[in-house]
């Protein structure tokens, strides 16, 4: 007999509400959930698919644990077992570092991959962390950190009240939206023109999201931060600046402005491809404009300047007074945040404060390059021990990551390695121990880090839709047991990490006084968390501490988990707020216009300004039915248009002798792949397009679908020496290759 269930879809960051038909224990048919706070039914081809997500065949239902150098199905037991025989010699031996972690993107997705993965690093000490973040918005975090004192600052779009939209580098319509969850972003921006507002691409491919603006510019790839600069000048150059209410809590207005000085539209023209007539143009419309928001993302992140476009799209938002208010960018308050603190002076936002081994690559926000995970791990020095034991949690850097070539030599070479992952693809088919979690209808989910990113302050939690299947072991006790087993409390209660975290955050929250619970008892406060279970509990805590929170009974008509479960479809808190000058975490207690490592950065921009391509540059492309190499096993979401082929200009594919549909050789620095073309306008003269995750040939793994359609690993055309340097973000797009027609 059918049922029905709800779920927040966790395929990508839009996080919309699914209402899911379950037969027995397996998910057949999803739709959007109507009532769903946020999403209002809203659903896409991944969130339609998730049926045939959970019950993809290739997942793994137990764990897998290497003997005689093959993997073979063990007993939880015994994989533990395997983790603590594997991990704890390499500390005792060679000290912390030596063991490496590295986070994938799904993590994000999952309330285990939120919850867990800080703790290991806490308990492990390790400072070899690398995540799918360099490979994607750490220069979105560095600037925030600069600008704001805080790596997690990060303001987005107000979609539903702007007039004017400026996107630079993002294409919504095939993402869903990035470091700015908002469920139908289409329908968002198509409301957007239909209030008269105006939308503008910059974007060197004519992508879906372009085909709706009302101007497209086709950038040259790479060149952002001087487009995004030059406009910054012409705001200063024709008095259009104008801080507003935001003037009292800015500084460095007038240095900025000196710093700016060479970068006229006239100057940056060349090294852009765009007339000096449209940059001027661009920056006049958003100033002219009632309200207006920038916003930037993987296009104008993954490129030799990606920390500086990143912090000059806050830039232009601050000099038209449009941060921090409605219609503008605004900063998000998520349930689950920390109690704010009062306004006033932090600690601010440190770079560099341990490098890298081999490279040199300085940490940010704890972390180090994934480019050079690698070198890391095969490359030996006087400065410590290489990276001798790996735990990678949801992650597949052979695919995502630069040179995958030489970092699939690396992981054979390792001492050991454990791999979180529902699947044996081509990174954890290398390990000795693959922990599989269960699908995503047999866990709960509540969206940590995406609800600090949301268009609209809600909150939603769904419990499993469907029980856990005998054999399996929930994610969360996974990692608690992982956490045990690899830092020396192999065989303890998993239970025990999660009160770990409630005795200890509790014990700070009391001590507070700026908490609702300061000077309370932290043994009566633990006794009155409800829920099934630790993270259960976990959850209610951080609900009834955070901003809208019961405060344990503080405001009682504030959130807790029993209060949330009682609303199964979310609870809306209402339109993003002006927030200044609370979340500012600076040492100054301001925004901080002209951080140093920005103006220090800046003459390397300059010299950009003579640079021009050769011949042809590389860049990514995303689809809608895909998210990055994760979700390529599922014969849906395959096929069509989501297809790893080479996009080329008609002009450039004559010149080169590239019929469409041919197969083409590209080569670049770090290696050659071959994939076919597919002539098509829609990218600009001068660039090639090959989309991300592809790559799914190598031996060993058990992909079966993903095997049929293999693709090509556009990263190994990189070999991880271009990296934007403020950041360590591996540059992926603007990135030369040359192009062979195969005969």
């Amino acid at each position: 007999m059918s049922r029905t269930a709800l779920r927040i879809c966790p395929l990508c960051e839009a996080t919309c509400g699914l209402t899911l038909t379950v037969d027995g224990t397996r998910v057949t048919a999803a739709r959007g959930d109507r009532e769903d706070v946020f999403s209002r039914g809203f659903i896409c081809p991944k969130g339609a698919s998730f049926g045939a997500v959970d019950s993809d065949p290739d997942r793994l239902r137990t764990p897998l644990v290497r003997r005689d150098g093959e993997l073979r199905e063990a007993t939880w037991e015994e994989a533990f077992d395997a983790v603590a025989a594997g991990i704890r010699p390499v500390v005792e031996r060679y000290g912390p570092h030596a063991v490496g972690v590295v986070l994938g993107n799904p993590n994000v997705h999952t309330v285990a991959g939120a919850l867990y993965p800080p703790v290991l690093l806490g308990a492990l000490g390790t400072r070899s962390l690398f995540t799918a973040s360099t490979v994607d918005q750490m220069p979105k975090h560095v600037s925030s950190g600069l600008l704001y004192g805080d790596a997690n600052a990060i303001p987005v779009p107000d979609l539903d009240r702007t007039d004017h939209l400026l996107l630079i580098g993002a294409n919504p319509l095939e993402s869903n939206g990035s470091l700015c969850t908002a469920p139908d972003f289409p329908g968002r921006l198509k409301a957007l023109k239909a209030r008269g507002g105006t939308l503008t691409v910059i974007d060197p491919r004519r992508t879906r999201t372009a085909r709706l603006a009302d101007r497209h510019v086709a950038i040259r790839p790479g060149a952002d931060a001087l487009l995004l600069a030059a406009m910054a000048h012409v705001l200063f150059e024709e008095d259009l600046a104008a801080l507003g209410a935001l003037a009292p809590h800015v500084e460095g207005v007038g240095e900025l402005a000196a710093a700016l000085g060479d970068f006229t539209p006239e100057a940056v023209a060349g090294a852009c491809d765009v007339d000096a007539a449209t940059i001027r143009a661009l920056a006049r419309e958003l100033a002219a404009a009632p309200t207006a928001a920038v916003y930037g993302r993987i296009g104008s992140c993954t490129v030799p300047h990606g920390t500086l476009a990143s912090w000059l799209v806050d830039v232009l938002n601050i000099l038209t007074g449009n941060l921090d208010r409605p219609g503008g960018a605004l900063f998000p308050q998520a349930a689950t945040d920390k109690t704010p603190r009062p306004a006033g002076p932090g600690r601010g936002f440190a770079l560099g404060r341990w490098r890298s081994r081999v490279s040199g690559h300085p940490e940010a926000k704890g972390e180090l390059p994934l480019s050079a995970l690698a070198e890391e791990i095969d490359t030996a020095t006087d400065e410590g021990e290489p990276v001798r034991a790996l735990v990678a949690v949801a992650a597949n850097p052979v695919l995502s990551a630069p040179d995958g070539d030489r970092l699939d030599k690396a992981l054979d070479s390792l001492d050991f390695m454990v791999s979180v992952d529902p699947y044996l693809n081509e990174t954890s088919r290398h390990a000795h121990v693959v922990l599989p979690p269960p699908p995503p209808a047999q866990s709960p989910h509540h969206d940590f880090a995406f609800n600090t990113l949301a268009v609209r302050n809600q909150v939603r939690y769904t419990r499993p839709a469907v029980p856990l299947e005998p054999g399996r072991m929930a994610e969360t006790e996974i990692m608690a047991r992982l956490i045990l087993a690899a830092t020396g409390m192999h065989g303890a209660d998993p239970a025990a990490v999660d009160a770990m975290v409630v005795e200890q955050t509790l014990g700070k929250a009391v001590q507070d006084p700026h908490s609702p619970v300061h000077g309370r008892d932290p043994r009566e406060l633990a006794a009155q968390l409800t829920g099934d279970n630790g993270p259960e509990r976990r959850l209610d805590m951080m609900l009834r501490l955070g901003p809208y929170g019961d405060g344990f009974g503080a405001r009682p008509d504030g959130l807790s988990l029993r209060l949330l479960l009682a609303h199964p479809h979310g609870i809306d808190l209402g339109p993003l707020r002006p927030r200044l000058p609370q979340p500012l975490k600076t040492r100054s207690g301001k925004v901080e216009l002209l951080p140093e490592p920005i103006a220090g950065d800046l003459p390397r921009l300059r010299a950009a300004l003579d640079r021009r391509p050769d011949g042809l540059v590389l860049v990514g492309r995303r689809h809608l039915r895909s998210n990055n190499s994760w979700m390529h096993n599922i014969p849906a979401l395959t096929g069509g248009s989501n297809r790893c082929t080479l996009h080329i200009h008609p002009a450039d594919a004559e010149r080169l002798g590239v019929r469409d549909g041919a197969a083409v050789r590209v080569k670049g620095a770090g290696g050659e792949v071959t994939a076919p073309a597919e002539v098509t306008d829609t990218v600009r003269p001068g660039v090639v397009s090959l989309p991300h995750g592809w790559g799914h040939d190598r031996p060993g793994t058990r992909l079966t679908h993903a095997a049929t359609v293999p693709g090509a690993n556009v990263n190994q055309l990189l070999d991880g020496s271009l990296l934007d340097p403020l950041s360590g973000n591996a540059v992926l797009n603007g990135v030369p290759v040359v192009l062979t027609p195969v005969t």
